[in-house]
């Protein structure tokens, strides 16, 4: 049970390593539980050791929830930052401590604060703390939310899903690339490290299944793998690359609200557990989820149509495992699910 909700900070700063699109993503239900729970408070974010997408590509999603972000704060860094003050000696009536790094709680801990929340050594440093017998969460959001609820004294559930909202540009846009008609599927095969990746030509032996059934396969391919274009071009003709088409990197860039957008078009999407893969969850497309050496309990996307294949099911970590007849009937499940037929025309 929680108490009778009193405190209301006017200042609070939260603290995290630093945001990626994917992790930003999933950090949404708490950003928007913060706010609904304090919103006459100013919220700081601080990415301490890098930069946070909540200042560039996804500012527009988190405008009127966060008034400030700091990146590159080189706050957590350094025992010697045990001798001054932080941020230039500000206070903040609440701190939340996202991370359990000691050095960093450390720090955070000594700069002036009416109440202070973190995981860090069971709690130990936290004004308030979970009732006995608490195991930390492996979801990231659900580890979020927790913090939430310890912050503000109330209970937050855990959301099924992402909402975002799409203006009618980004919109237009994607229509417009992906017109009605065709059986769109998706493809993302990138991710932040390549042993997160599917090999390649797994995803082009996918992909090929589907346009035996007259589906049209449509690939995302991000700044990161662009070299990745001309030879998935050549293996699939008819194969499309929204993101490469000319004039709408110079509209959009590479603007996750606009993957978002093309996402809604797709019946269903292949994805490696990446950034790609949490915007098409958010955009609401099924979604096979590929894992292997990262935790599939803990990025779990949200989505309410997902199937996740581990790469431990096939006896370790390495993405190589996944063999392409277990994603292809996954596909076809998913597909199937969304009442379109085995075979199309």
């Amino acid at each position: 049970m929680f108490t009778p909700a009193t405190f209301t900070p006017e200042s609070v700063l939260v603290y995290v390593g630093l945001d990626r699109v994917g992790d930003a993503l999933l950090k949404l239900p708490f950003v928007r539980g913060l706010r609904q729970r304090f919103p006459g408070a100013r919220i700081t974010w601080v990415a301490g050791r890098d930069t946070s997408v909540y200042a560039s590509v996804m500012k527009p999603v988190v405008a009127g929830l966060i008034d400030e972000v700091i990146e590159k704060a080189d706050l957590g860094l350094h025992p010697r930052e045990l001798l001054g003050r932080s941020l230039g000696g500000r206070r903040f009536d609440l701190i939340i401590d996202t991370q359990r790094v000691g050095l960093a709680s450390l720090i955070l801990w000594r700069i002036p604060h009416q109440r202070f929340i973190s995981p860090f050594g069971q709690f130990m440093l936290s004004s308030r703390r979970p009732p006995r017998g608490y195991r930390f969460p492996k979801l990231m959001v659900r580890q979020l939310l927790d913090l939430l609820e310890l912050a503000g004294d109330h209970q937050v559930p855990t959301p099924a899903t992402i909402e975002i909202t799409i203006d009618d540009a980004l919109d237009q846009a994607a229509a417009s690339l992906l017109p009605p008609g065709p059986v769109y599927v998706g493809f993302a095969p990138g991710a932040g490290g390549r042993p997160k990746c599917w090999p390649l030509d797994r995803f082009v032996a996918a992909a090929k299944a589907g346009t035996e059934r007259g589906r049209v396969p449509v690939f995302l391919i991000g700044p990161q793998e662009l070299d990745w274009v001309e030879p998935l071009r050549s293996a699939l003709p008819g194969a499309l690359f929204p993101l490469q088409v000319e004039g709408m990197r110079e509209r959009f860039g590479f603007s996750p609200l606009f993957t978002i957008a093309l996402g809604r078009r797709l019946a269903a999407s292949l994805s490696n557990d990446s950034g790609v893969g949490h915007m098409l969850a958010a955009s609401g497309t099924p979604l096979v989820s590929l894992f292997g050496p990262t935790s599939p309990q803990k990025f779990t996307p949200m989505t309410r149509d997902l199937t996740i294949l581990s790469a431990q099911t096939w006896g370790g970590r390495d993405m190589s495992l996944i063999p392409v007849a277990a994603v292809v009937e996954a596909m076809e499940q998913t597909l199937r699910g969304q009442g379109i037929a085995l075979e199309q025309g």
